[in-house]
């Protein structure tokens, strides 16, 4: 597998590849000081990762015999060096790279929203929190969104299960107490999954609920009646 990386600034003349394990540990893989000049860092085989860089602005990661350890996302960073001062390198967006383990099944996830408690954002103005789960998915090829898109807060990266061999992912909507309130409100988050061929939505939908509502108009009534 080749991943190239361009950038348009002659002045960041260094350039490096940086591997991103699923476990989010960093680590750097190969680095070049200058055209035609690279090097692989001595924690990784020079054989299998191997930096080619013919251009001042360009440099291509070859990634050789491709195993399942290989999945991660790699990063192509470029700076300039300045003597004794630190210096920014700077990232671009990555490339996630998936090597299917031939033992697994490609899966698509279960997704399913859990309803906020009934215990937060009783206030007027407060907020509820929805969540929509998605689990036992391979692989991680996943984004999820809410048809409504406000207060929305995502795991950065599924999450691995050595048990299952699968991931997870959860996502949460935070929605005003009103409309979560208002029964003909909808909620619906979609996971949309690639299959290693084609992207395929998987989705799951939620109404909004009275119950709330109803309780304190009793409550309420029940002290008028009292006083």
């Amino acid at each position: 597998e080749t991943l190239e990386c361009s950038h348009d600034d002659a002045d960041l003349y260094r350039m490096f590849w940086y591997k991103q394990n699923t476990n989010r540990t960093i680590q750097l893989v190969t680095y070049s000081v200058g055209k035609g000049e690279t090097e692989t860092d001595p924690i990784f085989d020079k054989k299998k990762y191997t930096m080619t860089r013919e251009e001042q602005l360009k440099s291509f990661l070859l990634i050789k015999d491709l195993r399942t350890g290989d999945s991660a996302v790699y990063y192509c960073a470029a700076s300039s060096s300045q003597w004794k001062r630190p210096y920014p390198a700077y990232f671009g967006p990555g490339t996630k790279l998936t090597v299917l383990d031939p033992n697994n099944e490609i899966t698509k996830p279960n997704v399913k929203i859990l309803p906020p408690s009934s215990q937060e954002g009783k206030g007027k103005g407060e907020k509820k929190t929805l969540v929509c789960v998605a689990t036992d998915f391979y692989p991680d090829h996943v984004t999820v969104s809410w048809k409504v898109n406000e207060g929305v807060g995502t795991d950065s990266m599924a999450k691995w299960d050595d048990n299952t061999k699968k991931y997870s992912i959860t996502s949460r909507l935070r929605v005003l107490n009103k409309k979560w309130h208002k029964e003909s409100n909808t909620f619906t988050c979609t996971v949309d999954f690639f299959n290693g061929q084609s992207n395929e939505n998987v989705t799951d939908s939620i109404n909004g609920s009275s119950e709330g509502i109803v309780l304190i108009l009793i409550y309420l009534y029940y002290i008028c009646i009292l006083s």
